[in-house]
């Protein structure tokens, strides 16, 4: 499968995507990222005020609907978004946001937690492999195998040389599905530390949303700085011409969703989706 989905004709949206994209070295992955360099209070696809974000995203979750129906119609490809981000970074916001208004038929959400016993039993990219989407199908990820990458470096689970093995695996694993037919869409959801500060406190302050809160957070939290530098190291290493990763300021929640609808519309609009040619010994028949 070629990589068109992920080059805009529209000059003005190529712009302003690729200004929140890793940049490519010559032929050997990304050139190293910075998280410092990209303001997550930055707002570049909103024109206007926060009403008229929250407009455009409703319209555009229309539209995303509308093409969803037709990539389950076309059936020629499949599509992986993945959601990445740290705690409290708009994962099940976007989730709502995005993909509320789609018909279930044909697109499912999967919440990756830690491994089970038996997930364990297996190589970690095992589970993974087994949610990806069919033929028409549109999978969102929350979370993803960029844990994987994140959790046990941060925690010194795993060794530099199987951190360097694992992020050549995910390579080599999804540009393996590209080329079976699954466009592969990456969102880092890039938020300030004050800002996961305060959404981490309204948990607290709000009874109806206690259940979203996990001391975990909190130790978390205390490795800010090492997780940040662990999301450079994947970025660098895994932005590839197949499966491209786009870093959203999400300090905004209307600007997340705005984003990221903006962006999958354009890669869904860029796959040529047709419906399929009806039976022509249908042309011609009457429902009595």
């Amino acid at each position: 499968m070629n990589h068109t989905p992920f080059h805009s004709n529209n000059k003005a949206l190529a712009k302003r995507w690729a200004d929140w994209q890793p940049r490519l070295a010559n032929g050997s992955g990304a050139k190293p990222v910075s998280l410092r360099d990209y303001d997550p209070d930055a707002k570049p696809f909103l024109d206007g005020d926060k009403m008229q974000g929250k407009e455009a995203v409703q319209a555009l979750a229309t539209e995303l609907d509308a093409l969803q129906n037709l990539l389950y119609a076309d059936r020629r490809y499949k599509l992986l978004v993945l959601l990445q981000g740290t705690d409290a970074s708009g994962k099940d916001g976007t989730v709502r946001g995005v993909f509320g208004s789609m018909s279930a038929l044909g697109v499912h959400a999967v919440s990756w937690k830690a491994p089970t016993e038996p997930e364990r039993a297996h190589d970690y990219l095992w589970r993974i492999h087994q949610q990806m989407p069919g033929a028409g199908e549109l999978t969102v990820f929350n979370r993803s195998h960029y844990e994987d990458v994140l959790v046990p470096v941060v925690n010194g689970w795993i060794t530099p040389e199987q951190h360097r093995q694992r992020l050549a695996h995910i390579n080599d694993f999804e540009r393996m599905l590209s080329e079976t037919g699954t466009v592969i869409v990456k969102f880092m959801l890039h938020i300030s530390a004050d800002e996961q500060r305060q959404r981490l406190q309204e948990r607290l302050d709000d009874p109806t949303k206690h259940w979203k809160f996990d001391m975990g957070d909190i130790a978390v939290r205390k490795q800010w700085a090492d997780y940040q530098k662990a999301y450079e190291t994947l970025l660098s290493a895994t932005h590839t011409p197949w499966a491209p990763w786009t870093i959203v300021p999400a300090n905004s929640k209307t600007h997340r969703n705005l984003m990221i609808a903006t962006v999958l519309r354009e890669v869904l609009q860029n796959l040529d989706l047709r419906y399929p040619p009806g039976d022509p010994a249908l042309e011609h028949f009457t429902v009595e």
